[in-house]
């Protein structure tokens, strides 16, 4: 039997388990005999994730809940063989997230990214229940609070237990975000009142669905929430920002014709 290397009372993270990265984050909250994961990764990682839950004397049979933060490939390639194996558990996650994935949906997945070669396998699968903001999912007398946090995807959700925040790709420790990406349904002004909500709150840590576990830190956040705001009047991500003011700088010198000694 393995000791579980709990990161916090009730949660352990799949790659701080093993001591080496297996894609994503992966966390499994357990009670007592109970348990559910947060997000499953790839397929290829899913017989290592499964071997280490045995190993720490879980029982696969008493896996509540397949949880899918959101639909991106990396995050749930591997969910439909893990319903397979653990037929019980239910599979949950925002109807948006539910409707791509029953469709096999590839390009809001990021299962295909044609001018990058990337083509990725994405099985199809049913979500059993969807989850949305202000519902709770218990596990034992474990409750985790359901926060819609859309922006970097439509379906984004984060799951609040006690002073814990299971973050998903809002932010990670270096200030970076999820990727924004109009075929992906990214929002900018969404993503912003998810940061704002995240900075506002009271929580003490976040866990990211990559990279490390760190402390909210409201100053952090903003310095992030304020690189995204310049987004918005800026081409960068394209139809993501909601206007580009110098378009209306240079209408004004169309009008006025070009003058080289004021450029």
């Amino acid at each position: 039997m393995l000791p579980r290397r709990e990161v916090f009372p009730g949660v352990i993270e799949m790659n701080y388990q093993a001591r080496r990265r297996l894609g994503c984050c992966v966390y499994l909250v357990f009670d007592g005999p109970e348990w559910a994961l947060i997000d499953i990764g790839y397929q290829d990682t899913l017989e290592d994730i499964v071997g280490l839950i045995r190993q720490m004397d879980f029982r696969l049979a008493d896996c509540k809940y397949l949880v899918a933060t959101h639909a991106d490939v990396d995050h749930v390639q591997g969910l439909k063989r893990a319903k397979e194996i653990m037929p019980q558990a239910k599979i949950v996650g925002h109807a948006q997230a539910g409707r791509l994935l029953e469709a096999g949906e590839r390009i809001e997945t990021y299962a295909e990214i044609t001018a990058q070669g990337i083509s990725i396998d994405l099985p199809a699968v049913k979500f059993d229940e969807f989850i949305d903001e202000g519902d709770v999912l218990k596990i034992g007398k474990r409750k985790l609070e359901v926060w819609h946090t859309p922006g970097h995807a439509p379906a984004q959700l984060s799951f609040r237990m006690g002073d814990l925040l299971l973050s998903g790709d809002n932010i990670y420790r270096d200030g970076g975000v999820g990727n924004i990406d109009a075929h992906h349904g990214s929002d900018l002004p969404a993503f912003l009142q998810s940061l704002e909500r995240i900075r506002d709150s009271d929580v003490t840590w976040l866990l990211p669905s990559h990279g490390p576990i760190f402390r909210r830190d409201p100053k952090h956040i903003q310095k992030t929430i304020d690189r995204l705001e310049s987004y918005l009047h800026l081409p960068d991500f394209g139809t993501c920002a909601v206007d580009w003011p110098l378009l209306d700088e240079w209408d004004s010198e169309l009008e006025k014709g070009f003058d080289a000694s004021k450029a």
